[in-house]
């Protein structure tokens, strides 16, 4: 067994949640922030087989999507009294972590 651990930017979570029970797949949902730019995110906790982690995966890229986002300056660099200027970066996507499971109940 395997704990999949998928963090979502909030914009894509309904997609990925309607991807995932499409797929089969049942997963817990924890509302969570970024600590770069302190937006919000959906945490996906999906305990599955050894043999689905790739599908979850799948799901996971297939229904979250990178965009580019304009933020102030003072958001990404410390402020130096300069004036703040829009900075593009890039949001969205998901991170993915995978651990193993010694123990799952379902009571």
């Amino acid at each position: 067994m395997k704990l999949v651990y998928a963090i979502v930017n909030s914009d894509d979570t309904y997609a990925v949640n309607k991807g995932l029970l499409k797929a089969g797949i049942r997963a817990t949902k924890l509302s969570s922030t970024g600590g770069f730019l302190m937006s919000g995110n959906t945490t996906f906790l999906i305990c599955c087989p050894d043999e689905q982690v790739e599908l979850v995966i799948e799901v996971c890229k297939k229904y979250s999507k990178k965009r580019k986002q304009f933020v102030p300056s003072s958001t990404i660099m410390e402020p130096d009294g300069a004036a703040s200027y829009p900075v593009e970066v890039a949001i969205g996507g998901a991170t993915i972590f995978v651990t193993d499971i010694e123990r799952f109940e379902k009571v």
